[in-house]
């Protein structure tokens, strides 16, 4: 009984001081400084503060669902996904976005261009011959 207590106390230890070490708290909000707590992510960071978006949106309103739950799931996939990717050194350079994160993205464009998008892609999003926004429009959100 001892030993099990020893290890769930230094599981809960390591996840405490590892959450505290690495602004965790952050990641709950839609502060786009946030993203840049990891030096992976400065030059998207530079180049949002560039880019056309930045007075409408923050990394969240383009990289996040728009509903609760599809959000903070999404939120905590790339949390887990990232903090093991850097923990043990097995990131891209440069940083790619992942095929369900493009899709996220892809969402997030035609929600808040809604109007556009119905009026020049009659097609269902995803559907065969549907064009892409993020496609033709890769780097507006992150002006290089």
């Amino acid at each position: 009984m001892l030993t099990v207590s020893v290890l769930v106390g230094s599981a809960a230890g390591i996840g405490v001081f590892t959450f505290i070490y690495a602004e965790g708290a952050s990641y709950l909000t839609d502060r786009p400084q946030a993203c840049a707590n990891c030096h992976v992510m400065h030059e998207q960071y530079d180049g949002w503060q560039r880019a056309s978006h930045r007075d409408v949106a923050t990394c969240n309103d383009c990289h996040a669902p728009h509903d609760f739950f599809g959000k903070y799931a999404t939120k905590a996939i790339n949390g887990w996904n990232h903090s093991l990717a850097f923990t043990m050194g097995g990131f891209p350079e440069p940083i790619r976005i992942t095929e369900r994160n493009l899709r996220v993205t892809e969402a997030a464009c035609r929600h808040c261009h809604a109007q556009v998008v119905h009026a020049i892609d009659p097609l269902e999003p995803g559907g065969a011959g549907a064009m892409s926004c993020v496609r033709c429009h890769r780097n507006v959100g992150h002006e290089h």
